[in-house]
Formats: C-alpha cells, sequence, structure tokens
C-alpha cells in the first residue's frame, strides 16, 4: 500500500510496484458478494471509491447502470483501469483519498480491501472518514471492509505466511509488526515460472471499535457489520469485517 515514514505518504507507491499484476493477484478476491451488497445499500447511487485501482468493482457496479466516481493515488492503476471496457467513462481523481475532493454528492463511499490502513497515521485515517462524510449527502453511507488486528499470531513481533500455492504461482508474505505506533511493514513474496516478485506494503491497522469512533468524529453512526460481505454475523472469532457508517440526519 502506501509507503510512507511518519506522517510522510506517497499515495503512488503501492501502484507503482503492483499496477501491473495487480489484477492477477486480485482474483482471489470476490466480487459478486460485493457488487450485490453495495448496490442494495446505494439504490440509484451515485457511488464514491477511495482506492478505485483497475476497476475490480467499479466496472461492475457501472455495468449495472450505478453511476462510479473514483479517487486513486496511482496514475498507473488508473491508466489499466481506463483500458478497460467502459473504463475511460468512469471519472477518477488521481490524488490521497484522505484529502482528495470529487466534484458531486453521493449516496455512498466505498474503501474496499483494507485500503483505509494504506493511510500513514490516525490523524490520516480520521480525515478520511471526514472525507468519505463530506462527499455523501444526508443519510449516505461509508462501507470499509477490512481485517481484524491480531498481534498475538506474531512471534517476536514478526511472521511469514504461506498464502496461496498453486502450480503457477506461490505467495509468502514476511511482516513486522511496531505495535507502539500500529504500523504493520510487510512484503509479499509472489513467484512464478518468471521469477521472483517483491511486493511490499505498509499498514496502520486500526481495530473495528476504532474505526467506529473514526465514524463518529466525522458525523456518521454505525449500521451495521458484518464479517464478510455475504453478510456473516460478525463475532469473537471473525478475522475481517465488512462495516456500515451512515450520515446522521438533521
Amino acid at each position: 500500500m502506501g509507503e510512507y515514514v511518519g506522517e510522510w505518504f506517497d499515495a503512488s507507491a503501492y501502484g507503482r510496484a503492483i499496477a501491473d499484476i495487480y489484477d492477477e493477484t486480485a482474483q482471489r478476491l470476490p466480487v459478486e458478494p460485493v457488487i450485490e451488497t453495495i448496490s442494495r445499500l446505494a439504490g440509484r447511487g451515485p457511488v464514491l471509491e477511495f482506492g478505485i485501482g483497475t476497476g475490480r468493482l467499479a466496472l461492475p457496479l457501472a455495468a449495472r447502470g450505478i453511476p462510479v466516481a473514483g479517487v486513486d493515488g496511482s496514475p498507473e492503476m488508473v491508466k489499466i483501469l481506463r483500458a478497460k471496457p467502459g473504463g475511460d467513462h468512469v471519472p477518477v481523481t488521481v490524488g490521497d483519498f484522505s484529502e482528495a475532493r470529487v466534484e458531486g454528492v453521493f449516496s455512498l463511499v466505498l474503501l474496499a480491501v483494507n485500503t483505509v490502513f494504506a493511510l500513514p497515521s490516525q490523524d490520516a485515517q480520521v480525515r478520511c472518514f471526514r472525507n468519505a462524510a463530506a462527499h455523501l449527502r444526508p443519510g449516505g453511507r461509508f462501507v470499509v471492509e477490512a481485517w481484524v488486528p491480531d498481534p498475538a499470531a506474531f512471534r517476536d513481533r514478526t511472521s511469514l505466511r504461506l498464502l496461496s500455492v498453486a502450480e503457477e504461482e506461490v505467495v509468502v508474505e514476511a511482516a513486522r509488526l511496531c505495535p507502539a505506533e500500529q504500523l504493520m511493514h510487510t512484503t509479499k513474496l509472489r513467484m512464478t515460472a518468471d521469477g521472483l516478485r517483491l511486493l511490499p506494503a505498509n499498514h496502520r491497522y486500526a481495530w473495528p471499535c476504532e474505526l467506529d469512533l473514526m465514524a463518529r468524529l466525522a458525523g456518521m453512526e454505525r449500521e451495521r457489520r458484518w464479517a464478510d460481505w455475504s453478510g456473516t454475523p460478525f463475532t469473537d472469532d471473525s478475522r475481517a469485517h465488512v462495516s456500515v457508517y451512515r450520515v446522521l440526519e438533521g
């Protein structure tokens, strides 16, 4: 995700590292349940996606007739979106989605696949929630997908995980935890017949209750929370969540 030191943040770093193979690496991510849920929550839209990337979710939403716009820090990712059928019709602002403003008012703002953790600090994440709220009409929704932090999964603040094994690809992730700042520095090692590819990403992780407080600071309240896009109930054992925040009316 973004590259940062302290509060300095390069929103384009993640896209530069992964844009050319992002669609390959994202094939295991769900699409249909996301589109069904967002379509139901957004109604006729319009929808604004923070971290729109190569259009994995935006293009299927647009194909359903829901107007979609996006913000992304990576010109490389947006270039790939533009080259896809229908991609040239999706308005995209290139910039940091915690601050970049888009023309119009939206029924829903979407922030999927842990992208909120790409922001470098709590302050930046609070700004992101406020930026989402500023783009929403009264009663509009901000939908955030993220993993649930589990520091106990780390031994000596480091971990090495095998993420996937297939005949054509093996992916391993090395991670280092910095609990004092809630930072996790990761590098995925993607091994294919073409060789080894290093995919670095940094995360400023936050617990669901912390995100709830950010929403309140931005004038929103949590409407619902699931463990996944299919609506599985969120429990003590859930390792991820989809949280829906709604702008307070009146």
